[in-house]
């Protein structure tokens, strides 16, 4: 029997995973919920190490310490900002009024949206290279 369950567990935790998805359980709380309860069936069955738990909160901290993934809710809330309030699509409007006369305008007029909204919310910048430094 643990045979054969230790050769099935990846078709029983996809399974698993879509049944948590389809009982209405969010996304990120279905992910950690199937790999924790996987990973203690896996140190009881002997074929994971406890010692890699160990390291768990070390690696959450570690991501929640991360500026960067920072980014990804405020792009996310800016993004609804925009589209709640209209600001993106009169942009938009204005400025394909503005190329409207060119051939591909409205290719123009995307890109430049686009680029004016990239550059608004790039609020925090990689660490530059030393040769970049330098200059």
């Amino acid at each position: 029997m643990t045979a054969m369950l230790i050769h099935s567990m990846a078709p029983i935790m996809f399974t698993s995973l879509v049944v948590f998805l389809l009982l209405g359980y969010p996304v990120a709380f279905s992910l950690a919920a199937n790999g924790l309860i996987f990973g203690l069936l896996g140190i009881e069955l002997g074929l994971f190490r406890p010692d890699f738990l160990q390291a768990l909160p070390e690696r959450i901290y570690g991501i929640m310490n991360n500026d960067i993934l920072l980014a990804i809710p405020f792009f996310t809330f800016m993004g609804l900002i925009l589209e709640r309030s209209g600001m993106a699509e009169d942009l938009l409007d204005t400025i394909g009024q503005l190329f409207g006369t060119v051939r591909g305008g409205l290719a123009y007029a995307v890109v430049f949206v686009g680029a004016l909204l990239a550059s608004s919310s790039a609020r925090y910048w990689p660490p530059l290279p030393a040769w970049w430094r330098r200059r």
